[in-house]
């Protein structure tokens, strides 16, 4: 009875230290985690490439609208100017816009990683707008080349606010984003990846 228990007792610790080895050997075989400037290089790049893309359209029937020119005479200037010759037409203003995250503000201080878990701190989102004019028609205008440009960049601007307030759009590229950073992130080596808003002080907990 004593030699069976010792085998069994054997048997078992042999499978310990197996298991303890097999666990030290999978640790030892992981590859070293990068260094957070390395990371943030490359969460950089990918969230770079990583931005919502989106057509838009507006039309557009502009009537008169005095604007101040900042002095007494420009302010009579300006009115005459819409008075006499009152601006009217249409346009069909086509536009692409792109939203992603504020590159300038994603550095290795928006990261913190303990262990193979690591936090992240997204920066605000930024939308840019390209005015497309070879899809751009206008119609009927009788505004100058000067004033038709004044309304393209009005145009744009409106766009870029537009993008800029859709939370629906604000959500779809904040998803898409961390999609692709988290897959980074595991590719990394990383187990567990969280995205906040701030970073926590401590990483525990």
């Amino acid at each position: 009875m004593r030699r069976l228990l010792l085998i069994v007792g054997l048997g078992a610790l042999g499978i310990g230290v197996g298991a303890g080895l097999g666990l030290a050997l999978r640790l030892a075989s992981r590859p070293p985690l990068p260094d957070p400037p390395s990371v943030a290089a490359r969460v950089r790049e990918v969230a770079r490439l990583e931005t919502l893309e989106v057509s838009l359209y507006k039309k557009i029937t502009y009537a008169p609208e005095p604007v101040p020119a900042g002095s007494f005479w420009g302010d009579v200037l300006g009115w005459a100017r819409h008075a006499l010759r009152p601006p009217r037409g249409r346009a069909i203003v086509f536009a692409e816009a792109r939203l992603g995250l504020d590159l300038a503000r994603l550095g290795p201080d928006s990261l913190r990683v303990a262990g193979r878990e690591v936090w992240v701190a997204l920066p605000p989102l930024v939308a840019t707008v390209e005015l497309m004019p070879g899809e751009t028609e206008v119609i009927g205008s009788n505004l100058d080349s000067a004033e038709t440009a004044q309304l393209m960049e009005l145009a744009r601007n409106a766009f870029q606010r537009e993008v800029i307030a859709d939370a629906r759009l604000q959500e779809r590229a904040r998803q898409s984003a961390e999609r692709a950073l988290r897959g980074l992130l595991l590719g990394l080596g990383f187990a567990d990846v969280h995205f906040v808003d701030a970073l926590p002080s401590s990483p525990a907990g």
